[in-house]
């Protein structure tokens, strides 16, 4: 995500150039900027590095090395020869949504008598809940397979046990000591030599229908039709892997990149609609379109209603029904946008009166009844980007059973699960990743554990850990963006966590020519810049007001994204300006 002038100022964090990038780039036939940026991501072998530049599908991890796969599939293909009633159950995220929808429509496929399952947001909360499995195996469910949950739901576990269903767990979070009882576990940390530690819910799913597919196939090879399923499949593996925010590098980054490649021509109902409502059809599609155009169009169903109508678009055969659903889900989005304004002015508000952003303040906890839940997680996201502290949003409205809840998200460095957990005798519940978390609270109690994770973080964070760094690939001459040079940057893509979208940076760039505001409230502002070896036009979104400042000053350094910018059927480098610095 790009940072505006709104945001909090950021420190450059520029990564040394290094001597190698030059036999590298040479190795590779790339300009020094693309090895210099193959380096940083530690990429320093001519093998590796052009593995990373060209991903094939054939380097992905076959399905049989991930943990508790062969158990898994053993008691599918029981289950589907048997004519047993299955259900699969499902994290109400994209992540959830997009893996459900695959292991739905491939056990549809092979003629499993299925069902899915999707807990309500507010009204169960994350995860595998013992209410629910009572309900699926009083329905006649004898298999319940659990997508994007269950590795720490211990009690809901020996409910299934005990109403005599057997359990299939497929995860991606942190695993306890204590592990469920199941008839299988498959779950990448589950083996420590499992070479994709990150996986996404959604490529777990995609390795366990690979390997059911695998199973049910006459050859060593996939049959035709499985092998044009699965192929189809990747894209909404891609999506769920870019949605949940996992390390694009590696096996993610393989399955990624072949999902969006095959995203436009894709032939599932589901996905051209929801493509279409994006307004995407016929354009090319990267990362940024799936975390930002068609991934909140997706979760607004979980944030706002029910996230069982996503799966049904995802797995829809009827293309009049897609459309209905995903032009359903764009306004509810709609909505989730407008609610999330209003929270997070509220917030910010909330920050300042209450002295949050003060230097000496380390974390960010801020609670109010009737702040919407399906919203809070993205409000704490915003609220990070704003004042760079460990964040948590809470909803004080007590829910069902008495307890409020908290969606929390956190900043490198600082493990978001560890502070909360140490936190916990405060809490009724808690779990997530690192990254990002989810908990309830008794109200009364929201006081004492917000004093109590601030001490966590004082002890944990020290003052500069909490003011925000704008990582520089490299600095950089003008005259080294090339066209040529600004098109091989785009072989790094797609870009996500672990692999962000390159940052360069040239200081003492002058202006050629008056800066001019523009925009329908002339809040962005177009310049260019030169130097000593080449000129740029610029591009700074929300950076209309340094107008006055870059006129007044001589010099100034620039710290920037490089595109190629189409227009009117020409093509030019550009830059898409991140910060500026005066001196």
């Amino acid at each position: 995500m790009l940072l505006s002038a709104a945001m909090q100022k950021s420190e450059w964090a520029v990564s040394p150039s290094d001597d190698r990038a030059e036999s590298l780039a040479q190795a590779l036939k790339i300009s020094p900027l693309v090895a210099q940026v193959l380096i940083n991501r530690g990429l320093t072998e001519t093998t590796e590095a052009n593995v990373f530049l060209r991903p094939k599908l054939t380097d992905l991890i076959r399905p049989a090395e991930m943990p508790g796969v062969g158990e898994a599939v053993s008691r599918i293909k029981h289950a589907i020869e048997n004519k047993e009633k299955v259900t699969i159950y499902g994290d109400y995220d994209v992540d959830g949504i997009t893996g459900v929808s695959i292991l739905w429509q491939l056990l549809t496929f092979l003629g499993a008598e299925v069902d899915y399952y999707i807990p309500h947001r507010i009204e169960e909360g994350y995860g595998l809940n013992s209410d629910a499995v009572r309900s699926l195996a009083e329905s006649g469910a004898k298999l319940l397979i659990t997508v994007d949950c269950g590795i720490t739901a211990c009690g809901a576990a020996n409910v299934a046990g005990e109403a005599g269903m057997d359990l299939i767990i497929t995860d991606h979070h942190r695993p306890e000591a204590t592990l469920p009882e199941a008839t299988a576990l498959v779950h990448p940390a589950l083996e420590p030599s499992y070479a994709n530690q990150d996986s996404a819910g959604a490529m777990v799913a995609y390795k366990l229908a690979w390997a059911i597919a695998d199973e049910f196939s006459s050859g060593p090879r996939l049959d035709p039709k499985l092998r044009e399923f699965m192929l189809n499949a990747t894209s909404l593996a891609a999506i769920g892997t870019v949605a949940d925010v996992v390390d694009l590098r590696g096996e993610n980054r393989i399955l990624t990149s072949f999902g969006l490649r095959a995203l436009p021509e894709s032939e599932l109902i589901g996905l051209r609609a929801l493509i279409a409502s994006a307004g995407l059809t016929g354009k090319g599609l990267d990362s940024y379109a799936i975390g930002f155009r068609l991934a909140p169009i997706l979760n607004a169903a979980g944030r706002m209603g029910h996230a069982r109508l996503a799966v049904e678009l995802m797995t829809s055969t009827s293309e009049m029904r897609a459309m209905q659903i995903a032009e359903y889900l764009k306004a509810q989005n709609t909505q989730r946008q407008q609610t999330e304004r209003k929270i997070v002015k509220q917030a910010c508000e909330m920050v300042v009166e209450r002295g949050y952003n003060h230097p000496d303040r380390r974390s960010i906890v801020l609670a109010a009844e009737g702040w919407h839940t399906g919203v809070i997680g993205i409000v704490a996201s915003r609220l990070v980007d704003k004042f760079y502290r460990p964040t948590i949003v809470i909803n004080a409205s007590e829910g069902e059973k008495g307890a409020a809840q908290g969606s929390a998200r956190s900043i490198p460095g600082f493990c978001m699960l560890s502070a909360i957990k140490a936190c916990s005798d405060h809490l009724a519940t808690f779990g997530g990743h690192t990254m990002a978390a989810g908990l309830t609270i008794a109200p009364e109690r929201i006081d004492e554990f917000t004093d109590a994770f601030e001490a966590y973080a004082v002890e944990n964070l020290k003052a500069t850990d909490t003011v925000a760094k704008l990582q520089i690939d490299a600095l950089a001459p003008l005259g080294q963006f090339t066209r040529e040079a600004v098109d091989q940057l785009e072989l790094l893509g797609p870009f996500g966590q672990g692999n962000p979208k390159p940052v360069f940076a040239t200081k003492g760039v002058r202006l050629l020519g008056a800066p001019r505001r523009v925009g329908a409230k002339g809040d962005h502002l177009q310049f260019s810049i030169t130097d000593n070896t080449g000129s740029i036009r610029c591009i700074g979104f929300r950076m209309g007001q340094l107008e006055k400042k870059m006129l007044e000053k001589d010099s100034f350094n620039i710290a920037y994204e490089a595109e190629i910018n189409h227009y009117n059927g020409n093509s030019s480098v550009q830059f898409i300006t991140t910060d500026i610095q005066f001196e």
